[in-house]
């Protein structure tokens, strides 16, 4: 009996889906090998910068911007309650959730091999990264950062006059209004007035926490630490000393000359010197 016209027409149309489907399901997996192998060896150095008090990742845009010409990977983060986060702020906030932040990050993006840079305040937030996952780091920058070792807080550093009165705001859970910009080394009056209008008050237990370390400070890892001295704030000079001071563990100690919101102030000469840390 012959075979309708129909029906084999029916027939080449249906071999022909299954062989287009067959095609289709190849490209994908062509196309999902090739990204997997694309991000396989994407060895470019990464840098994660985590801003100070009352800042935000804001501040980074002209440094991340140069490190992302020079073709490296480049995260910003802006910490909970700061920033376009300010929203967020709230009495629960303190140095355990900045830390989280960037554990966080670094876990949801997948990062590895990262120079993990602290400016001021977050010099506490790197410390606290990395003796959660040092595996996940490559070196720690410390931008003319605190020093705040286990059992420490970034008030128990301040002189005792500042103390005092960071004690009061904490007793009354007020967050800390931001400083005089010029108190940052930012003076040129277009630049003062735009970080002004970003500054937002910090969480007041992010400075009242004491930082809470089950390993060695910087667990092993490779330390800078990077002083702004033009002008240097005494507080930060304090730091600096420490570090070239410290025998325990190896730092490698530059200076830039300019005042401490480095990456504002002098964004080429900082992305040099960042990029000139890669090893």
């Amino acid at each position: 009996m012959p075979i309708p016209l129909s029906g084999i027409k029916n027939y080449l149309k249906l071999k022909k889906m299954k062989q287009l489907n067959t095609l289709f399901l190849l490209l994908l997996l062509f196309g999902s090998m090739l990204s997997s192998k694309a991000q396989h060896h994407d060895r470019r150095p990464t840098y994660v910068l985590v801003h100070g008090a009352w800042h935000g990742g804001w501040c980074w845009q002209d440094v991340a911007q140069r490190l992302t010409d020079a073709h490296y990977k480049v995260y910003a983060p802006t910490l909970t309650g700061l920033g376009e986060r300010k929203h967020l702020i709230e009495p629960s906030i303190d140095i355990d959730t900045h830390i989280q932040d960037i554990v966080n990050l670094i876990e949801m993006e997948d990062l590895h091999d990262v120079y993990l840079v602290g400016h001021s305040y977050a010099g506490a937030v790197i410390a606290g990264v990395a003796d959660r996952m040092p595996s996940r780091l490559h070196k720690l920058i410390f931008l003319d950062a605190m020093i705040v070792e286990d059992g420490q807080s970034p008030i128990s550093l301040q002189p005792k006059a500042v103390q005092e009165l960071q004690v009061k705001n904490i007793q009354r859970k007020e967050n800390f209004a931001p400083f005089d910009v010029a108190l940052f080394g930012v003076t040129a009056p277009s630049m003062v007035s735009w970080v002004k209008e970003r500054l937002s008050p910090q969480p007041f237990g992010a400075f009242a926490q004491p930082l809470h370390l089950k390993n060695q400070y910087g667990n092993g890892l490779p330390m800078v630490y990077i002083a702004c001295t033009d002008p240097q704030l005494p507080i930060m000079k304090e730091m600096s000393q420490k570090v070239r001071a410290d025998k325990k563990l190896s730092w490698k100690y530059l200076e830039i000359a300019t005042g401490h919101d480095a990456m504002l102030t002098e964004p080429k000469k900082l992305a040099d010197m960042l990029t000139e840390l890669v090893d």
